[in-house]
């Protein structure tokens, strides 16, 4: 009975707010005026199919001018703001009036637009629609026979090499016989050729000295194209250019009055470029690997942007820039190169603080100080020291006073080259490859719990295809966990849960790993469609397994430096998918699958390689690293966080995000996932994956608000669990449990997640 009262409730407001909201939409409308809701677009033309027309009528809307005031759900919500006067300047706009409209001029683009997609004899005509306050405008268009092309002709004088490039370009062309004549089309051709030929060498053509000239005298509703270069374009487009010296000025200031001869004087000759470098800040070898122009190559722009690219992906200099110099050597048109390099500081210090909270009432802080010497060994070399701290703390609940302090200190060096034993190896793309090796030592101290440090060190490659596909290898990858100190509240407390041994278990991993990254959305703003892939492979114990027989089912265990090394294959994939809804609405889906298998010296993946699901960046619905695995849930710990973790992982999420006004968003999301073991452990019963897995699988779902300023976006993420993958099969599904008007129940189920950046 009180849910039918509460739907009835709800729908006698909504009938009563719909009135209000529509009488006060032309309150403000001036006497004689009235509010203009839109254009309606009547289409008819010849030959044109259903989609066609559809198609048409929704771009000859987007045309139209003014734009109607915005509405959701036929609510125009920015209007309502604005005549109540509730942050009218911020929310609210004024309403769009007939008065402002212009028929005229709307005509005029309709059949222009028209007209420059093949419509030659297209006509539109607008007539007023005004009922009591409100009116609408409908243009009635007469789009006429559809021109298409029948002949595309290019330059036939093969003794001029400007014209000999451009119709060897042919094979590429936009312009296609048999499709409709499209102004667009035409100058996205003169645009391709262009571009062609800035790849073969003529530096000073741009598309403006191209013409096509359409002939749609012809008859039968179709024209011959003739694309031909002005008379008028200066000799200077129509040399081809070859590079004749490079000069590379590497401590450039951008107010240095030095005549760049004067400076060319102190240039010295490296393999082929001119270095100008009279204190000897950098090896010249350097910048022989960036440069991607050698003296004699034929100029093209995919070059000189590979060249910018690379130097300032070194991240040596605060300003790169560029210029070139025609000079004539005998009959040939050449170019000299300029390359001005403005040097970033030696060495920086940078130093970040931040904050968090959790919906365990665990609050925390942390700060990192590092520093940064650029060009060590004058190679290019960057070398880095970053040092961190941090705490958290409970002042209540069932885990105050048991606070978590970190410690760590960590030292890179990276080289802008592949540094390969016996191979010189020599790249081209946008992005240098980088030789990184790194070692960290880190230290955590639970109170009350355990002290554990742990080694690091890595040597790889970092490489990147182009802007969205980046490679990450590294051939030697070191681990060594370590506890120092474990209290004896916490062996006791293991002796009846063993699942608590995981996190003080001594750990060495030797092995190699194995990144691939692809982001299509790099670059794009937050609301933009793209997909995204993530994949690695992580491999350990692979030599040392063919120097010892391991076995530890049959007892057989060895050990590395006083530590059973572990032996495991890991797979890992990430996969983003972002559908593009509206210009304020986008669709965000995320699958991850992990699977590791242990094997020879290991029965399941080290702790610090295992999968954890749950909390603000997973499944939303339930608190960090307290899910899993399988149907497995600690009900022994009371003074512990819960920290449990798989060999095997699944999640799903899926999140429908929307611009409500300004920077603020808002979301609706579900998750879905669990994690598992690979092998039974009688200390997590129900925790071993199974054909019976999709039974096993934990759902959540809720709604988010986000505050998007560009570079920073707060989240507070509200959720509910909706299955429990712990509870006996059949009861698992809680939906029909939901009770948001019981206390105990609010307790128990509804999560707060506060979060920086987006989930995913």
């Amino acid at each position: 009975m009180k849910r039918q009262f509460m739907i009835k409730d709800l729908f006698v407001y909504s009938i009563i707010i719909s009135m209000l909201v529509s009488c006060s939409a032309t309150r403000k409308v001036p006497e004689g005026d009235a509010l203009y809701t839109g254009a309606k677009i009547k289409l008819d033309g010849p030959d044109l199919s259903r989609k066609q027309k559809k198609n048409l009528r929704n771009e000859m809307s987007s045309l139209t001018r003014p734009v109607p005031n915005k509405k959701i759900l036929g609510f125009r919500y920015k209007l309502f703001f604005y005549n109540i006067g509730v942050f009218k300047n911020k929310l609210g706009e004024p309403p769009v009036l007939l008065s402002d409209v212009k028929p005229e001029y709307n005509e005029k683009v309709l059949s222009s637009t028209l007209q420059n997609q093949g419509f030659f004899d297209a006509s539109a005509r607008g007539e007023i629609n005004k009922k009591k306050k409100k009116a609408s405008v409908t243009y009635t268009i007469q789009t006429g026979e559809r021109y298409y092309i029948n002949e595309v002709h290019f330059p036939e004088d093969s003794n001029k090499v400007l014209q000999k490039n451009i119709a060897l370009s042919s094979e590429k062309t936009f312009l296609k016989t048999k499709e409709p004549f499209d102004l667009a089309v035409i100058k996205g051709e003169r645009e391709r050729i262009d571009a062609y030929l800035k790849e073969r060498g003529f530096y000073y053509f741009n598309p403006d000295f191209l013409i096509v000239e359409a002939d749609s005298t012809i008859g039968n509703h179709t024209v011959n194209l003739y694309l031909k270069v002005k008379n008028e374009t200066p000799a200077a487009a129509r040399d081809l250019y070859r590079v004749n010296d490079v000069y590379i000025f590497t401590n450039y200031r951008l107010n240095d009055t030095t005549a760049t001869d004067s400076l060319k004087k102190r240039a010295e000759f490296y393999n082929g470029y001119y270095v100008i470098d009279r204190q000897k800040l950098y090896k010249p070898s350097l910048f022989e690997r960036a440069m991607q122009f050698k003296s004699g190559d034929i100029y093209n722009q995919r070059d000189h942007n590979l060249t910018l690219s690379r130097l300032i992906n070194l991240n040596l200099f605060r300003f790169v820039k560029n210029s070139f110099e025609p000079v004539r050597v005998g009959d040939t048109a050449k170019l000299n190169v300029f390359y001005y390099l403005t040097p970033s500081p030696k060495k920086s210090i940078q130093g970040e603080i931040n904050g968090n909270t959790k919906s365990n009432n665990l609050v925390g802080s942390s700060i990192t100080i590092g520093w940064m010497n650029r060009n060590t060994f004058r190679g290019g070399e960057l070398l880095s020291i970053k040092g961190s701290g941090g705490f958290e703390v409970q002042y209540s609940g069932n885990f105050r006073g048991y606070n978590t302090y970190r410690a760590g200190l960590e030292t890179g060096l990276s080289f802008p080259r592949f540094l390969i034993p016996f191979i010189n190896l020599k790249t081209r793309g946008s992005f240098m490859p980088k030789t990184n090796m790194s070692l960290a030592y880190d230290i955590l101290n639970k109170r009350k719990l355990y002290t554990m440090q742990s080694f690091r060190s890595e040597y790889g490659y970092v490489w990147k295809e182009n802007i969205r596909k980046e490679h990450t290898f590294n051939p030697i990858s070191i681990n060594y966990v370590q506890p120092l100190q474990v209290t004896d509240l916490y062996k006791s407390s293991a002796a009846t849960n063993p699942v608590l041994l995981k996190a003080i278990e001594k750990q060495f991993i030797l092995g190699s790993n194995y990144t691939f990254n692809y982001n299509q959305l790099q670059g794009k703003p937050a609301m933009s469609g793209g997909f995204y892939f993530n994949g690695s492979v992580d491999l350990s114990g692979n030599i040392a397994g063919l120097l010892m027989d391991a076995n530890v089912r049959k007892g057989n265990v060895k050990e590395l430096f006083n530590a059973q090394y572990s032996q495991y294959a890991k797979f890992e994939t990430d996969v983003r998918a972002y559908a593009k809804i509206s210009s304020s609405a986008v669709w965000a889906n995320r699958l991850i699958m992990g699977f590791g298998l242990p094997y020879g010296n290991s029965l399941s993946l080290p702790y610090v390689k295992q999968f954890f699901i749950g909390g603000t960046n997973s499944i939303r619905a339930f608190r960090s690293r307290s899910l899993g695995p399988g149907t497995y849930k600690d009900t022994v710990s009371t003074v512990f966080l819960p920290d449990q973790s798989g060999d095997i992982k699944l999640e799903a999420n899926t999140e429908l995000r929307a611009k409500i006004a300004g920077p603020l968003h808002g979301a609706l999301f579900l998750d879905a996932g669990n994690i598992w073991l690979f092998n039974s452990d009688s200390s997590q019963p129900g925790g071993r994956f199974s054909k019976t897995f999709l039974k096993e699988i934990a759902v959540g779902g809720g709604a988010g608000i986000r505050l998007d300023i560009s570079f920073l976006v707060i989240r507070l993420d509200v959720a509910i669990p909706l299955r429990k993958p712990y509870l006996p099969d059949g009861e698992r599904w809680v939906i029909d449990k939901i009770d948001f008007s019981s206390r105990s129940w609010r307790r128990d189920n509804i999560v707060f997640n506060l979060g920086i950046g987006y989930p995913f």
